[in-house]
């Protein structure tokens, strides 16, 4: 078998790379470790939020069509918006070529992405009504339709009219490399037999290791050890394996990833037959949270949830027994993003804090004391969800930043949550052309990468949409270079 480019993985980085390598002239080859009922990669169960600085209303009309401009506040969202929120989430630690280039790149990708199928809508999870209007917050005001669902089945479907083929159960073990050029990659079935795939070009996008056990704890600590996975089980780390094998060189935070809150009795690994990120609980900063102690142990209100939720998730971590509560009152269960109304979310509900506290079987005394003073340092101040608007709780440890309501009007709710691991930001060096990086930062010729193992954008945290935004532009450019590289080799030999 014998093709211009490989690219290993089924998610939205390595079909949007597939897609751009046919584009480029390329004779493509998908190869995805799941079988096909569990294709799509973490993709999948994403809920399609897609960061991208789209500059005003009218850019989002290109997109999305039919917006009503008379019932929407958006605020603008530049590129300059996009680089500060990513420089500010990780410590300045990101990589300022890759960023810029993320940055540079994100708006035309999404148009190039709507042109392969893919369907845009705007996100109901950011924004809140008010007097009839939309008001729109966070940069993050488009998702895919359908979530993550629609995205994988646009891109497949874009796939097969390209006449790309899928070859399932098909795991990648080994790359081969002569003469310090990519020249093949080794594929094992599901019968354990091994064929060998000569290629010019292969394109690693088969994420990250967040769901290899061993690797959790080697890399990120032994509490991480029965972490619950939010998304596919393949995940294991094969691709950065593969690629420090023939030389890459390992960039990013192999110490860091992106967690969540999610439901304490989520599934240990995401199911494909209940997708779309339906565990997930981030609207932490309309309430509080405590552990099993009754202390609160985060700023809920430190910023909009685009920007905490990936660090909050390790906090939750650290709590004793893993776990952590959630804590509403009727006030404001009308404000809930929806997963908390689902039939598989995780409730306690009582008339009184006491009776709450037994359900919940934490100390009592404490989370009484914990609320009390709480509602005790609540200041004055105009409640508005969809600003930061400053409304504090003061003196105790930690403050609430903004959005701080009373927790006193019945009945009240509360949510049991862990933390969920969704991707790891430790991955392999690549250059502005999705090239791998070996010695002395030069490309390993024919060895591209995009998605998650892409290391260097995010240390620490990083703003949410941001990491699908991230696989489609370095799927698009690594698709892109790969392609003209591999055809202008074939060219050259058959000539």
């Amino acid at each position: 078998m014998t093709y211009d480019v490989v690219v290993v993985g089924t998610g939205n980085a390595a079909l949007c790379a597939a897609i751009s390598a046919r584009e480029s002239g390329a004779n493509v080859l998908i190869v995805e470790k799941a079988p096909k009922e569990k294709k799509g990669g973490n993709s999948f169960f994403t809920d399609g939020a897609i960061r991208f600085p789209y500059g005003s209303i009218e850019n989002l009309e290109k997109i999305v069509p039919g917006i009503n401009k008379e019932t929407i506040h958006l605020p603008s969202y530049n590129k300059e918006d996009f680089y500060a929120d990513l420089t500010h989430v990780t410590n300045h630690q990101t990589d300022t070529s890759l960023s810029i280039h993320l940055i540079n790149h994100a708006y035309n990708t999404i148009l190039w992405m709507k042109k392969q199928g893919v369907e845009f809508e705007l996100n109901e999870n950011q924004y809140f009504k008010r007097n009839g209007m939309l008001q729109f917050w966070g940069g993050l005001p488009v998702k895919t339709k359908n979530k993550g669902i629609g995205l994988i089945d646009s891109l497949i479907e874009k796939v097969s009219q390209k006449g790309i083929h899928i070859q399932y159960q098909s795991k990648a073990t080994r790359l081969e490399k002569i003469d310090n050029k990519i020249s093949g990659i080794y594929i094992e079935s599901k019968n354990k037999k091994t064929q060998k795939i000569k290629t010019n070009a292969v394109i690693l996008a088969c994420g990250g290791f967040e769901a290899n056990k061993v690797k959790r704890v080697k890399y990120l600590g032994k509490e991480w050890e029965n972490a619950i996975v939010r998304g596919t089980e393949y995940n294991t780390g094969d691709g950065i394996a593969m690629a420090l094998e023939v030389g890459a060189r390992k960039k990013g935070q192999y110490n860091g990833c992106h967690a969540h809150t999610t439901d304490y009795n989520a599934p240990s690994t995401g199911d494909f037959n209940k997708p779309g990120d339906i565990y997930k609980k981030s609207s932490y900063p309309l309430g509080i949270i405590v552990n099993t102690e009754g202390n609160r142990f985060v700023d809920e209100g430190a910023d909009f949830r685009n920007y905490t939720y990936a660090k909050y998730g390790k906090e939750t971590l650290k709590q004793p027994n893993q776990i952590a509560f959630q804590l509403y009152d009727k006030q404001v269960m009308s404000l809930l993003r929806k997963e908390y109304h689902l039939p598989e979310a995780t409730v306690f509900q009582a008339n009184d804090l006491e009776s709450l506290a037994s359900q919940m079987k934490i100390n009592r005394d404490n989370f009484i004391k914990t609320v009390k003073e709480y509602n005790n340092n609540v200041q004055e101040g105009y409640y508005n969800p969809g600003i930061k608007d400053k409304k504090k709780a003061e003196n105790i440890i930690p403050v609430k930043s903004n959005w701080a309501l009373q927790i006193n009007t019945p009945p009240y709710f509360a949510y049991p949550v862990t933390c969920g691991i969704t991707f790891t930001f430790g991955g392999v060096g690549v250059n502005n052309r999705g090239e791998v990086l070996g010695d002395n930062n030069n490309p390993i010729p024919g060895l591209y990468a995009a998605g998650e193992l892409v290391g260097g954008l995010f240390y620490d945290n990083y703003p949410g949409g941001s990491g699908l935004m991230a696989g489609s532009v370095f799927g698009k450019t690594a698709g892109e270079h790969s392609g003209k590289y591999s055809v202008n080799l074939r060219q050259c030999f058959e000539h």
